[in-house]
């Protein structure tokens, strides 16, 4: 073991104490960086128009500021990109995250103050190091280099002294000598503007280091593999980075992609794996305990104060927001935030599932605005996961990406749930793989159970199984190719399906579970 692994892993460990401090005072870790917050914004011009110098508890707080979003906030978004300075944080901002969200067409521009930097996005990055170290003890890690896929960046076209991107750019091009020192590839490579020529260079690049360590989303992760693998001739990649120990997964659930991981990507039971939860907006969760599959620590002295709408609120014109005392396990709520970038009381658009308290471990269980309730289904992105999940275990079927919409009733005939997937493995029996993944939803969706009673008003679901690549395509054409963006799992209107079905529409269906149809 290196003398570098071992001064990293041992100044590493030293940070266990604070998160085991606010993991038994989960509260008045909250408390402290609440009043902080209020404390850093007074003189802003948010802060003077809530008159933050007044407010002497939560509570007040949350009669006196609005629950925003996005869209509440641009025009203060759009003036701090113009250069103008305390207006929602106190610090110059000189950094943006661009981020659709998902695949919408109108970017959202999120500020990026240093205080983020330093002490949200880089104290996740390290307390990721230090949790993956408790876990395995024995790592050897920093022994060779961490790759991650980042995204590119530009100059703000509304002043140039101002710079936007994907978050993870932001984040790299802003990290210490010493993280540049144990990652790769380079930054000039990593920050590359076009997407496949990154891929084709990273894959260049990295086939050639000792990699034990990848950052990244699934789905992008398989990209760069697929063109290593090229490259090198062989098999399998552990075949290539011998000494790989951890993957670092992301941005979208992982269950429907760990056999696959597991089984074909990194088949040895050295390779683990940690789960972290972070965005545009900051670093929010990491797993804690590699034992406890989809379940996250929260982490809760990264500068950010945190609210829960519980989902029967979400409609409400002023819906009632819970703090981290008041929440109860096994409830989905919506996440709402106010951190040291300025977003105040901001919906970031995810909901999450407490699985524990003390410590507060939370299971992200899907998107406010991504689910699908043509027929009073409510069927949420968690459901989703859980079916493919099983459908494939069943089957022996590896996806590689799906999307899932309503098909409206038409000719007196009943709607259904459209899905169109692109498998790496096709399903031993495509109509078995069907039948337990409607299974799979009516067990955990009691709404969706009695809209299927007897097809009165869902029949079953269709599915369209396309050729590898579709999705790639699709994104491709959208502009969306890079680890920041994400197909939507679900959606309540067939816009994406209609996309889609417009870049197959000169491939032939592999097959289509629902009607006999050849394009």
């Amino acid at each position: 073991m290196t003398l570098l692994n071992e001064t990293l892993i041992w100044l590493m460990k030293r940070r266990l104490p604070r998160i085991q401090s606010f993991m038994e005072r989960p509260m008045d870790a909250q408390e402290q960086m609440f009043w902080s917050l209020i404390d850093d914004a007074k003189y802003t011009l948010w802060g003077k128009k809530y008159d933050y110098q007044s407010i002497f508890s939560i509570k007040q707080f949350q009669e006196r500021v609005p629950i925003s979003s996005y869209e509440d906030l641009y025009p203060y978004i759009e003036r701090m990109m113009k250069g103008e300075e305390n207006v929602l944080w106190h610090s110059e901002i000189q950094w943006f995250s661009k981020s659709s969200g998902t695949t919408n067409a109108r970017s959202k521009y999120i500020p990026v103050s240093k205080e983020s930097l330093e002490d949200c996005h880089f104290m996740g990055g390290k307390d990721m190091m230090t949790l993956l170290a408790n876990n395995k003890p024995n790592t050897q890690v920093f022994e060779g280099k961490g790759l991650s896929i980042g995204g590119s960046l530009s100059s703000n076209s509304l002043n140039a002294k101002s710079f936007a991107g994907d978050v993870s750019a932001v984040v790299m091009k802003n990290l210490p000598i010493w993280a540049q020192l144990i990652r790769t590839p380079s930054l000039d490579v990593a920050l590359m503007d076009v997407w496949e020529e990154k891929i084709q260079k990273m894959a260049e690049v990295t086939a050639q280091e000792n990699v034990t360590s990848i950052l990244g989303v699934p789905t992008w992760t398989l990209v760069l593999i697929e063109k290593v693998l090229e490259i090198t001739g062989k098999s399998n990649i552990l075949e290539v980075w011998e000494n790989f120990e951890f993957f670092i997964h992301g941005a979208v659930a992982f269950q429907p992609y760990r056999e696959l991981f597991t089984n074909k990507i990194f088949p040895s039971d050295s390779v683990s794996y940690l789960e972290i939860y972070n965005a545009s907006e900051g670093f929010f969760g990491i797993q804690d305990d590699l034992t406890r599959q989809d379940e996250l620590l929260l982490m809760l002295d990264y500068g950010i104060f945190y609210e829960f709408i519980p989902m029967d609120e979400i409609e409400s014109e002023n819906p009632k927001a819970l703090t981290l005392d008041e929440v109860e396990l096994g409830k989905n709520y919506a996440v709402v935030i106010s951190t040291n970038a300025g977003l105040w009381r901001y919906k970031i658009g995810d909901t999450v599932r407490f699985t524990s308290r003390y410590p507060h471990r939370i299971k992200i269980s899907g998107r406010t605005k991504h689910f699908i309730n043509a027929f009073g289904e409510e069927v949420i992105i968690e459901n989703a996961e859980q079916a493919i999940t099983r459908a494939c275990e069943v089957t022996g079927a590896k996806i590689t990406d799906y999307t899932a919409a309503p098909e409206y009733m038409k000719g007196g005939e009943n709607g259904c749930h459209e899905w169109i997937i692109e498998f790496s493995q096709l399903p031993d029996d495509e109509e078995v793989f069907r039948k337990v993944l409607d299974e799979t939803i009516r067990e955990n969706n009691s709404d969706y159970d009695a809209k299927r009673y007897n097809d009165m008003v869902l029949r079953m679901p269709k599915i369209q199984i396309v050729e590898q690549g579709t999705f790639y395509e699709w994104m491709r054409i959208r502009g969306k190719l890079g680890g920041q963006h994400k197909v939507p799992r679900l959606s309540n209107t067939r816009e994406y399906i209609e996309e889609i079905l417009s870049v197959v529409s000169g491939q032939r269906f592999i097959s289509n579970s629902d009607k006999n149809v050849h394009a």
